[in-house]
């Protein structure tokens, strides 16, 4: 039931003057590009005048290519762009911090941060593999919100949410059923020693219509989503 999130227009602004940036002696400014949703850092790249007038005028992250010596509009060949959601300039001038929003991985080796190596994973567990993408939620999030301001002539979610509380509450419940069923499918499936592919694509699929719901449930209450992330926190470790 997830819909795609409309682009938003250009318009995230330096923290501070431009003018203030301290180029080095190439015309560059390290500028490292941190994800908006859980702060992890995702790549180092360089800008100079021309990319970071660039992001400034498109709100997507433009970098200057040292190998091509050229002007960069990070994604422009892959698709995964990055959304300027804000840009620092350190104490000194003489590095920039971009919080973004990106779209798919940002490594060009498909992880989601270019500090995702194996020897990331040996060091501290916390590599690609144990990654599980839950920053993308901010991304479903922020749509539903928008359907719910906009409330867009054919939108599911704003079908729902005219509904009033029961619309996506009933979907809730409804969802959560074919969740159970869908898990025992899969038991069943482990049990007997057959192919699992069908019945795990099932389960995945059940719960993330559920996990949808419930983002508009919440929505529907203005309940900031945040508020369920901080009951979880309260609740781990206990």
């Amino acid at each position: 039931m997830s819909e795609p999130r409309p682009s938003s227009p250009a318009g995230p602004l330096l923290e501070g003057d431009a003018t203030a940036v301290r180029y080095d002696a190439a015309g560059l400014v390290p500028a490292v590009v941190q994800d908006v949703a859980d702060g992890r850092v995702l790549m180092l790249a360089w800008m100079d005048a021309e990319a970071l007038a660039a992001t400034l005028a498109t709100g997507e992250v433009h970098f200057h290519s040292r190998s091509r010596g050229a002007l960069w509009r990070k994604g422009e060949t892959s698709g995964n762009t990055l959304r300027l959601v804000a840009l620092e300039l350190d104490c000194d001038g003489d590095a920039l911090l971009a919080r973004v929003e990106p779209t798919g991985p940002t490594c060009h080796r498909g992880e989601r941060s270019c500090f995702d190596a194996d020897g990331a994973q040996a060091a501290g567990g916390r590599g690609a593999a144990s990654d599980q993408g839950f920053a993308w939620l901010e991304t479903l999030w922020a749509t539903i919100l928008d359907r719910a301001a906009l409330r867009p002539q054919g939108s599911y979610t704003a079908r729902l949410l005219a509904a009033g509380v029961d619309g996506p509450a009933r979907k809730v419940a409804e969802e959560a059923t074919e969740v159970l069923i869908a898990a025992k499918d899969d038991a069943v499936a482990e049990i007997a020693g057959t192919d699992r592919g069908a019945t795990r694509d099932a389960l995945a699929g059940e719960a993330a219509d559920l996990l949808s719901h419930v983002l508009v449930v919440l929505a529907e209450r203005g309940l900031p989503a945040a508020g369920v992330i901080e009951r979880l926190r309260e609740r781990h470790g206990r």
